[in-house]
């Protein structure tokens, strides 16, 4: 895994890129606990966020979960093809498995998240 990543506490992850986009996907450890993908909703192209705003949807045979926007910016793209091939997210979530690309408003809120380490302790004591 990327040292680069850094995790939100509701399962999100986001990577920095160059021009000052960043990627944004969900966890490993939250694509094995919805098990069983259905169904995906990715937002709008274009579409303005906050940072803990609900982004999407993913849609399992137990649940249907909100995924957030790990912080505020602008949606410049979205990952079209995993909606239609949700088996991406468990074989590669921190890579092809990636669901938008976002203009971070402000690059400080990732700072604020957890790291790989922070992460781990959090999914290991079961949130």
């Amino acid at each position: 895994m990327a040292a680069d990543l850094k995790f939100a506490k509701t399962h999100e992850w986001i990577r920095p890129e160059d021009g000052g986009l960043a990627t944004v996907g969900i966890s490993a450890y939250a694509v094995a606990a919805l098990t069983d993908l259905v169904f995906m909703q990715l937002p709008q192209v274009g579409r303005t966020v906050k940072a803990g705003e609900s982004i999407g949807e993913i849609e399992s045979v137990k649940a249907v979960s909100d995924f957030y926007a790990p912080v505020s910016g602008e949606i410049v793209a979205v990952n079209a093809a995993v909606p239609n091939a949700l088996e991406t997210l468990g074989q590669d979530p921190y890579g092809a498995g990636w669901l938008v690309k976002i203009r971070p408003e402000n690059p400080a809120e990732m700072s604020a998240l957890l790291d790989q380490a922070g992460y781990d302790a959090l999914v290991k004591d079961g949130h």
